[in-house]
């Protein structure tokens, strides 16, 4: 949330979520910044890509072989993420062409990166890729 708050990103949260957003717990948490980000929570998988629609979307995943850094990212882009534990549906993944599945480069024998280092990762090389829109008194993304 507060990488969402300080990038200009949305944050897409699909159920079932493995945790609960209700104030308390987030101030708790150190995410005091649900004010500042742009949050919107679906139901579903299906129901968030009905909503994106045609909009390029990206996997995230270990098993890719294409670099996330290889990617040529424009605004309007979407990032799927998944748990740490499993990461993203097999599934899901089939579904998607083979260059919009990307992996970050690790150390062979590693496992992930904790979510929040991966998404950070990908978010500041896809905004610097074009070029930091909303920051530093530039144009609004």
């Amino acid at each position: 949330m507060r990488l969402c708050a300080n990038t200009g990103c949305q944050l897409n949260l699909i159920r079932p979520f493995g945790f609960t957003l209700d104030e308390r717990r987030l101030r708790r948490a150190g995410l005091d910044y649900r004010e500042w980000a742009q949050v919107r929570e679906y139901d579903s998988l299906p129901a968030f890509t009905e909503e994106v629609g045609a909009r390029r979307m990206f996997a995230l995943t270990t098993r890719a072989e294409r670099l996330h850094s290889e990617a040529e990212f424009r605004r309007g882009d979407v990032f799927l993420f998944g748990p740490e534990t499993r990461g993203l549906p097999t599934e899901l993944l089939t579904e998607l062409p083979a260059e919009r599945l990307l992996r970050i480069p690790m150390v062979p024998s590693s496992r992930s990166l904790n979510l929040s280092n991966a998404v950070a990762v990908v978010v500041y090389e896809a905004w610097r890729q074009c070029g930091h829109l909303g920051a530093g008194g530039r144009l609004r993304a």
